[in-house]
């Protein structure tokens, strides 16, 4: 028997397993069963031209090698995607842990009581950091979020609006590039028409259904949407808010404003970049909007004993209610990612939070601070995390890329950089360094962050929130890792059984597919990273020459795109922008 080969130890049956199979459904071979069940004219004459395959150890071997072409910079290019800490209590017992990476989605409840705890957290986080009524289980990305939320906004129009086939939906020109790209796929086959422009020179026609508006703007400017969402529901116009969530704990949130819907991603709860994803989005919404919600929300019942019990709730696809009353096709929620980012939250606490975002905010106002000094302007007149700095963009990343960092450049004059939790004062002396390198000057090294505010007063959120017991009691190491496990002991997964319900989610990779997942050589790439850093990326899956490799790359294209390019590559600058396309 070969004990390094990955069929057996993995796939599977062995060959004595496979005389039992064959026996009881009355064959004599593979071969035969082949024959009888698929029809002769489609069936492939010649056996596949494959290379002998790998052992795992080869193949842990090979990754690392792959890995080793790709280059990890500095990353503050932003765009709705951070470099972020992950917990190594939350790595080590979640991401790491088959007993809830191989858990099957949880149709049965009474199976799946941990997850399920664990997402209604979620959903309770999402709920009081945006000041929404409502909040689904996870939804697949921030763009496909965005395009739900646009599916709802048209599903919820008035009487009148439908009657008059009211179908045009604003977006401002300050949305993510990539969420605007989904949005364009996702409103051609259902009729609505979009319209693209500056919000603060909106006309407030009556011949819009809805709008969505970025917050804060995707280069960072912070705006008070208070008074364009009070001007758009007067006229009936619906306004869906894609928030950044860590700003939430510093800004009013969107709630607040009179938002129908606030949406995103929770990547900065303790995701890895992973080269755009999956990162779990959030959508939250009005209560009495629930029936058109997309994807699914854990709620609190009682069982027959009349003790407390989870359940999902509600679902709004055609596969758990009549076709005609369904108003989404979304059937992935990223329970893994969604679990990870609360047990952040959880981790952190509501203090936690602020801390970090207040963090990441002083970093930017230290970093702008700076730069003023060397005598660069910063452009944004209000911001949290991301300034934007008037400089000659290709000698600047010259420089950075000399010096391993990565910012974003929108032009030939303008330079966007996205501070995030990971930054320390050390990473901020690097980039004054960049700069003052430039300008052909000298520096001196800071050693302390800037704390004030650089946004107006107004938006600096009052409301309290995370006030919920779970998000106040396990900020210890200990605490947490045991609150997981009680969790993780309720339910079934693939470390206790196997799990006949379905065949998808990651139940089905083996443990050698999994653990690049946690080397920062693959999770720490930005998705618009330049692709000569991302050389280990870019082999293509045809070339993988063994079943366990190609095996590996298949899970790497869905754990790491999403079903990225269902369009295409897009360009921006000369970076790979990849879409999240939902299918």
């Amino acid at each position: 028997m070969k004990t390094d080969a990955f069929a057996l130890r993995h796939i599977g049956p062995n060959e004595n397993d496979l005389q039992h199979m064959l026996k009881t459904i009355g064959v004599e071979s593979i071969e035969q069963l082949i024959y009888e069940t698929l029809p002769d004219d489609i069936r492939l004459k010649d056996p596949l031209n494959l290379d002998p395959a790998m052992t795992e150890y080869e193949f842990a071997n090979h990754i690392q090698l792959l890995g080793n072409k790709n280059k990890v910079f500095q990353s503050y290019i932003g765009l709705g995607y951070h470099p972020t800490i992950v917990p190594a209590v939350i790595q080590r017992n979640i991401l790491e842990n088959p007993g809830w990476y191989t858990a099957y989605t949880p149709y049965q409840a009474e199976i799946a009581q941990g997850r399920l705890e664990a997402i209604l957290n979620f959903q309770t986080m999402v709920i009081e950091l945006t000041g929404m009524e409502i909040a689904n289980a996870s939804l697949l990305d921030e763009a496909t979020a965005a395009a739900e939320a646009m599916t709802l906004l048209f599903d919820v129009r008035t009487r009148e609006q439908k009657k008059n086939n009211i179908h045009k939906f604003f977006v401002s020109e300050e949305l993510l590039p990539q969420t605007l790209s989904v949005l364009q796929t996702r409103s051609t086959p259902i009729g609505i028409e979009l319209i693209v422009g500056n919000h603060q020179e909106f006309d407030f026609s009556e011949d819009f259904f809805g709008a969505i508006l970025q917050y804060p703007g995707k280069f960072g400017q912070v705006y008070d949407y208070a008074n364009f969402i009070a001007k758009a529901n007067e006229k009936e116009i619906k306004v869906a808010v894609a928030a950044d969530i860590l700003s939430l704990a510093k800004l009013t949130p969107p709630g607040e404003m009179g938002a129908a819907v606030v949406l995103g991603t929770t990547q900065r709860f303790g995701i890895p970049l992973g080269y755009g994803g999956p990162h779990a989005a959030y959508f939250a919404t009005k209560d009495e909007y629930k029936r058109s919600m997309p994807g699914r929300i854990i709620g609190v019942t009682v069982d027959s004993d009349g003790n407390r019990a989870l359940r999902m709730a509600l679902q709004t696809r055609e596969q758990h209610i009549k076709r005609d009353k369904a108003t989404s096709n979304i059937c992935t929620a990223q329970v893994l990612l969604s679990v990870m980012a609360g047990m952040y939250a959880i981790y952190h606490g509501p203090k936690g939070l602020q801390y970090i975002a207040n963090q990441v905010h002083a970093s930017a106002a230290t970093l702008a601070n700076e730069l003023e000094k060397l005598g660069f302007k910063q452009t944004n007149t209000a911001f949290f995390d991301t300034i934007v700095v008037k400089a000659d963009a290709n000698k600047i990343k010259e420089i950075a890329e000399q010096n391993e960092v990565n910012f974003y450049y929108i032009d030939a004059n303008r330079v966007s950089i996205s501070l995030n939790e990971t930054t320390s004062v050390a990473d901020l002396n690097t980039i004054i360094g960049i700069f003052a390198f430039a300008k052909e000057t000298q520096t001196t090294p800071i050693s302390n962050l800037t704390e004030t505010n650089h946004f107006p007063e107004n938006l600096k959120r009052t409301s309290p929130f995370l006030q919920h017991e779970v998000f106040n009691k396990y900020h210890s190491e200990t605490a947490l890792m045991r609150y997981i496990k009680m969790l993780e002991r309720k339910d079934l997964a693939l470390n206790h059984s196997m799990i006949s319900l379905g065949s998808c989610t990651m139940k089905l990779n083996a443990a050698a597919e999994m653990l690049p997942l946690s080397n920062p050589q693959w999770n720490n790439i930005h998705p618009f990273a330049p692709l000569n850093q991302t050389e280990g990326y870019q082999k293509n899956v045809v070339q993988a020459r063994t079943t366990v490799e190609r095996n590996n790359w298949v899970y790497w294209n869905y754990f790491t795109t999403q079903f990225r390019c269902a369009r295409g590559i897009c360009r921006l600058n000369g970076n790979s922008c990849l879409s999240s396309i939902a299918r």
